[in-house]
């Protein structure tokens, strides 16, 4: 990046975009989530698993939904996720104890410093140029270490094919310039993709409500949150 370039970013407030540091390239792709938007009608669930063919029972994206409630000093938080939120969720009795309830998708965080790339002990799992994480099914051995080690819950265990499953942003997809089947099918717009020069997501990430799920692990998702409150960090 050339020295006047980097200083109109810093001029610009993209703090956001400079921490997830794309050293190599402006062409790695961003996810952004606005829960604000989220309805929880299990929508991308549905077509994620017709798309990619996912088993039953097994979950690339999944949506659960936050309900904090307070007795009048303590807050808590009931987090549920039925069937990953595939068929939408039943409605809640609200009462004056509920202070408030969102949805929150989730998905692969596709991090700039996976842990579960660290882990894998035959190089399975790996990141691709344009920064998605993907696995190779033909090495990969089934030992799960990347399943333990995802912070995020985003691995699964195919039982069928005997190898580790995870979203994949549906690279197949995206390399052919269209939208992940989540982002295609969402009726709000709660799902943001494009890759990181785009001006909307430049847009999108120099907005100050928006965050990472665990920056203190400091694994640099590539995944980001909009209007999400301190019970999903």
């Amino acid at each position: 990046m050339q020295r006047r370039e980097f200083v109109k970013k810093i001029i610009a407030g993209s703090a956001i975009v400079l921490m997830i540091k794309p050293a190599k390239s402006d062409d790695v792709f961003i996810y952004i989530v606005d829960a604000a938007k989220c309805i929880g009608c299990g929508s991308c669930v549905r077509a994620c698993r017709k798309e990619n063919k996912v088993m039953e029972g097994k979950y690339r994206t999944w949506v659960e939904r936050y309900v904090v409630t307070t007795d009048g000093s303590i807050e808590s938080v009931q987090v549920e996720s039925p069937h990953g939120g595939e068929y939408g969720f039943e409605d809640i009795e609200v009462n004056e104890e509920v202070l408030r309830t969102y949805f929150v998708p989730k998905l692969c965080m596709h991090c700039e410093k996976a842990p579960c790339v660290k882990v894998c002990p035959v190089k399975a799992t790996w990141l691709t140029p344009e920064g998605v994480v993907l696995i190779d099914k033909s090495h990969c051995i089934g030992c799960k270490y990347c399943i333990q080690a995802c912070p995020y819950g985003a691995r699964y265990f195919n039982h069928h094919e005997r190898v580790v499953d995870k979203c994949t942003w549906c690279y197949h997809r995206i390399m052919r310039e269209l939208k992940p089947a989540c982002v295609t099918v969402c009726p709000t717009g709660a799902r943001i993709f494009g890759k990181l020069s785009d001006d909307h997501i430049q847009a999108a990430l120099r907005d100050r409500n928006i965050q990472v799920l665990k920056p203190e692990l400091n694994t640099r998702p590539k995944v980001f949150y909009k209007n999400v409150g301190w019970e999903v960090w």
